[in-house]
């Protein structure tokens, strides 16, 4: 048995395939999927094979452009066996942002759905390379992505220049298993097998390149901060494109033999039904998908019995969400972990032998063999305990850089090998993390550091408030202003001198909000994140208009 840090995605499939092979692996209610390990290696191995025919070499960028399909996971163990680089695509793309990543990741495949909510996938790659409508599949020249020669469509459809995923699987019948081992065979666990893009609020986005290693070893470390074993059953509606669904999600069941129970998207309803029918022992979400399973009219409806751990992660998770969903949700065993995409992506995480203060209120220490440390964003030099600064780490989990992007790889990882996270955030003489906010978010208001995290979690005790969301907004007074965003619970009303008085007897006065207003939801990514520095652009163009009209009243 190889060591979990020496193992490439084919060698952990066969793995865990010989020790559980009647186990379940996969279940995907929406498409009537049911495989077990060994018949999910199988399937793995088909794929890698018509890969293979189709002449895709070791290193070669493979894109997919899909939501949680059955295909999806395949493709991710398949690239793995056979040496290509999965490229993930996010479901929300566009044309350009489509064009941008294909080329940018010089990607010479690409698989993919008919499409997602309102965007047709299928018409946006015809209008971006027409060529394809009169190719041969396989033989793509397209002049504005010149590298993309296959396209395979992962359903039955005959589209125009596209292979159909069974022809790509039939054309695996050319490559033997002898072929295939020895492919797998020369592969090694420091090569690059996935390229996740961050999700670009600041900038273009970056492609971060994950060895099989990065992957490998963090999703290891995440199952045993869960105790996952081959015993219990993962309910997965977080997208696998982003990190949290393919390694926190896929790859960490993987390294334990448990049943991954995989929804296409993310519905409420749906994961709640999943959780009942299939017994579902883990559930994992960012902390809007909780609360609005938590709101959800036919909540008490469902058995949450058989639950009993997951994570929350991919935003701060607010205290009062994770003691709603431990006692309402049946998950005592719940952690949080933090990271990002760069760092493959765990860096720290919770454990159920945590006192429960820790388990709601910090991300928990560091996982094993990785260092993390706060430092002054300023000098680079770190603080003491209990002080707010940025937090860094170095270990096996940190990427090998972005991809064609030298001078962004070494702003983000310097020449001692720290992975510099943009995040603030304290440590106690324990080791334990709590996370105050981007650096980037921290309001400075006439010269006071104000960490929107804080306000946001006593605003979540407010009885009416379902979820909370501060900026910084100008001031010409003092620079900043703090602005709150505020989603009551169904049925409730409130003002904002309301929200301003509850605050005011909790905070400094200096930290409550300016200005508060209320929505029904926010701007989000398609992994669920909210998107900030959208509600800073909302807050600025609105409060721009406002004094434009108080100009004009005194004007007249």
């Amino acid at each position: 048995m190889k060591d979990i840090f020496s193992m490439t995605l084919g060698e952990l499939l066969d793995q865990t395939a010989r020790a559980y092979p009647a186990n379940e692996a996969a279940v995907f209610p929406e498409f009537g999927v049911r495989w077990t390990y060994e018949e999910f290696r199988r399937e793995c191995d088909r794929a890698a094979r018509g890969l293979m025919a189709l002449g895709i070499q070791p290193g070669e960028h493979v894109a997919i452009w899909a939501t949680n399909r059955p295909q999806w996971l395949v493709s991710q163990f398949a690239t793995g066996k056979m040496g290509a680089v999965l490229v993930t695509v996010n479901t929300n793309y566009k044309l350009f942002e489509l064009e941008y990543l294909l080329s940018q990741s010089d990607a010479t495949t690409l698989l993919l759905i008919e499409g997602f909510k309102d965007a047709n996938y299928v018409e946006t790659l015809y209008e971006l390379c027409p060529e394809l409508r009169t190719a041969q599949p396989g033989q793509l020249q397209a002049a504005r992505l010149p590298k993309l020669r296959n396209v395979i469509y992962l359903g039955d459809k005959a589209y125009p220049g596209m292979f159909t995923w069974d022809e790509v699987l039939a054309l695996g019948e050319r490559i033997s298993a002898e072929e295939l081992r020895a492919r797998q065979a020369s592969l090694h666990y420091d090569d690059v097998t996935n390229i996740q893009y961050t999700s670009g609020t600041t900038g273009f986005p970056k492609g971060a390149m994950l060895t099989h290693r990065n992957i490998i070893a963090d999703a290891k470390f995440i199952a045993d901060c869960m105790r996952l074993t081959e015993r219990d059953r993962l309910c997965i509606p977080v997208p696998f494109f982003h990190c949290f669904g393919c390694v926190l999600g896929t790859l960490a069941a993987v390294t334990a033999g448990t049943t991954m129970v995989c929804l296409d998207y993310f519905s409420p309803k749906k994961v709640m039904e999943a959780v009942q029918a299939e017994r579902c022992t883990g559930l994992h979400g960012v902390p809007t998908m909780f609360i609005t399973i938590l709101e959800h009219p036919d909540f008490a409806q469902y058995d949450f019995s058989s639950l009993r751990t997951g994570i929350m992660a991919g935003a701060p998770c607010p205290e009062e969400v994770m003691r709603q969903v431990i006692a309402r949700m049946h998950m005592p065993e719940i952690t949080i972990a933090y990271g990002q995409t760069e760092a493959a992506p765990v860096i720290t995480q919770t454990t159920p032998d945590d006192t429960f203060e820790r388990r709601v209120a910090t991300v928990g220490k560091a996982l094993p063999a990785i260092e993390v440390k706060i430092v002054d964003p300023a000098t680079n030099e770190e603080v003491p305990r209990g002080i707010v600064g940025e937090l860094c780490c170095r270990g096996f989990n940190v990427m090998k850089g972005y991809y064609k992007m030298p001078e962004a790889t070494a702003q983000a990882i310097d020449r001692d090998g720290w992975l510099h996270t943009g995040d603030l955030a304290t440590m106690d003489r324990d080791g334990y993390c709590r996370i105050t906010g981007r650096i980037k978010d921290m309001i400075i208001r006439g010269g006071e550091n104000i960490y929107p995290r804080e306000i946001e979690e006593y605003l979540y005790r407010h009885p009416k408030v379902a979820d909370a969301q501060v900026v910084g907004v100008p001031s010409q007074v003092y620079g900043e202003e703090v602005m709150a965003f505020i989603r009551l619970k169904p049925g409730e009303t409130a003002t904002e001198v309301e929200i301003q008085e509850f605050l005011r007897s909790r905070i400094s006065r200096h930290k409550v909000p300016r200005y508060v207003r209320f929505v029904t939801e926010y701007p989000t990514t398609a992994s669920g994140k909210i998107q900030k520095y959208k509600l800073r652009e909302m807050a600025a163009v609105e409060l721009q208009q406002r004094e434009e009209a108080a100009a004009g009243q005194t004007g007249s």
